[in-house]
């Protein structure tokens, strides 16, 4: 929940922002700074809860630490990519694959019980997918309207 809260709270503030520099509402690059700015928390994430997430990765992935730290910079990578307007659709479509690819690593720790923060097997559980997989939804939505189709 975490990052739907930094994604809709980054929306406000950097609309408002936008609004009181440019005079007019700018939703689109409203958006993409948000989705950026939830990148970068989520990405702080990797380096700071490294273990923890190296255990959500099915277990048929080899290098799992080496990956964490790989997805952790590419998030930075695709934050940037979103505030680059002639990179902005490509780096939205790269990022709606990136999001269809890590839901399994999220729904495996709600199965197996998994904090992401710690690797112990005392996380939310089943219960959080019903939370999760619309939220991914959301951010794929999110993506699609304000970088890949604008």
């Amino acid at each position: 929940m975490k990052p739907l809260y930094v994604l809709l709270s980054s929306f406000a503030v950097g609309n408002l922002i936008i609004f009181i520099f440019y005079k007019s509402m700018n939703w689109s690059l409203g958006g993409n700074i948000a989705m950026g700015i939830m990148l970068i928390f989520t990405a702080i994430g990797h380096f700071a809860f490294t273990k923890g997430m190296s255990v959500m990765i099915p277990d048929f992935i080899p290098y799992k630490t080496p990956l964490i730290y790989l997805t952790g910079i590419l998030e930075i990578i695709l934050a940037v990519g979103l505030l680059v307007p002639q990179y902005r659709k490509a780096t939205g479509i790269i990022l709606i694959i990136f999001l269809i690819l890590i839901l399994p690593a999220n729904i495996k720790a709600a199965i197996e019980n998994i904090n992401y923060q710690t690797g112990e097997h005392d996380g939310p559980g089943l219960s959080y997918l019903w939370i999760r997989i619309p939220m991914q939804i959301l951010f794929i939505a999110w993506v699609f309207f304000c970088a890949v189709k604008n």
